[in-house]
């Protein structure tokens, strides 16, 4: 018996886990040390979707950078425009219209909805939940569509301007969006009727992934997955933007902080979207979604074709840009994943001397390590799913 012990393999096995691996998405490799199935020891290795966002913001102007900010979080890309936007204007000392702010939550809210189908859906498929995947991709497209009829685009929507935005909402939108509305709620009742007790999404979910609320807030931790934990942080909450102090929302927080605690939360926020959306649309006022001043946001093309000062305005912002004074700001807001902050430096030209972008997913993805530990295998997918790793916002 001796013998046969000593003549057993005991090394500790190595694994690459992607970056070419289903569940990856060609943005990250693992690196896994393995007792049989249980996790030892995981080294994390991001930087393959980095494409140079922040130096690139810096070679062009001010307004140039709005299609680099659509390709951070792809799944949320409005939400990206509108922090990018806020940041330069509070550089520039302006507040866009109290319309445009009202739109600006409005379309915000929806690729948060959009994001968290994404999330909660590709995290069932890749447990096995097919149908969940198809009823959450279903409500996305819906959303998407929507979208698309606000701004002409699903994904990369580049639809938020510095001062406002690129068109008012169309025509009829409020009763699409009723009708919308309609049949997310009938899919989202269908998809948690699926997953919240079932008792293999359950045992795949419950007590994996599990992170204190202060080890959560010493990796930095923000959005869903410090509210899993129990901490009641929302940066729409904790320091109001646009309009969110005059709207009537609940923060939701779970207890364990595991992975199913940050699906209930995630699921509990598209609830809480779609009231800020229909909030919106009763409250938000008649007038202009463009600030009138045409050094910063480009006047009307009536205006341009029979003013000559409005046409001279116009060369003047699309060759050199707007020129916000000397000076950086930080501004934060509440992304999908988390709090998404955009830190600029101007030296008053028309081009940022810095850009750089607090993504939430960086934080976030530096805690697989301690959350993947002493759990097995299998365990990597639904974690690494729940912290919902987007890798544009990451590697930037």
């Amino acid at each position: 018996m001796a013998d046969l012990t000593e003549s057993l393999h005991s090394e500790h096995m190595v694994l690459n886990m992607g970056p070419s691996h289903p569940a990856t998405h060609g943005t990250v490799e693992f690196k896994v040390t393995l007792d049989g199935e249980t996790i030892v020891d995981l080294e994390v290795e991001i930087g393959y979707l980095h494409r140079g966002f922040e130096k690139s913001c810096e070679k062009g102007t001010w307004e140039q950078a709005f299609p680099y900010t659509d390709r951070l979080n792809y799944c949320s890309a409005i939400i990206n425009n509108v922090a990018y936007a806020m940041a330069v204007e509070k550089l520039l000392g302006v507040e866009s219209t109290e319309r445009c702010q009202y739109i600006r939550v409005i379309t915000s809210e929806l690729s948060r909805m959009a994001d968290h189908y994404t999330n909660i859906g590709a995290g069932a498929l890749e447990l096995g939940g097919y149908s969940a995947f198809l009823y959450f991709v279903e409500a996305r497209e819906l959303v998407w569509d929507l979208l698309e009829k606000v701004c002409g685009a699903r994904l990369t929507s580049n639809y938020v301007r510095i001062g406002g935005l690129k068109n008012d909402l169309p025509p009829n939108f409020e009763q699409d969006l009723q009708e919308v509305f309609k049949e997310c709620r009938k899919l989202y009742h269908d998809v948690d009727t699926l997953l919240r007790k079932n008792r293999i999404f359950l045992d795949r979910m419950r007590e994996i992934g599990g992170i204190s609320t202060e080890e959560a807030i010493a990796y930095g931790f923000t959005g869903p997955c410090l509210r899993a934990c129990g901490m009641e942080y929302d940066v729409r909450k904790a320091q109001p933007y646009l309009v969110y102090d005059r709207l009537d929302f609940e923060i939701p927080t779970g207890t364990t902080g595991d992975n199913f605690d940050r699906y209930l939360v995630r699921m509990e926020e598209i609830n809480q979207s779609m009231r800020l959306v229909e909030q919106c649309l009763k409250e938000m006022p008649e007038g202009p979604v463009n600030i009138d001043d045409p050094l910063i946001r480009q006047a009307s093309k009536d205006k341009v074709y029979s003013k000559m000062e409005e046409m001279i305005d116009l060369f003047i912002l699309v060759s050199e840009g707007v020129k916000p004074p000397k000076g950086e700001v930080y501004l934060p807001t509440e992304g999908a994943n988390g709090e998404l902050g955009f830190y600029l430096v101007s030296d008053g030209t028309g081009k940022p001397l810095k850009c750089r972008v607090r993504p939430p997913c960086f934080a976030l993805t530096q805690a697989m390590p301690r959350l993947c530990k002493g759990s097995l295998l299998a365990d990597i997918i639904p974690t690494f799913d729940q912290i919902n790793l987007i890798g544009g916002e990451c590697d930037r």
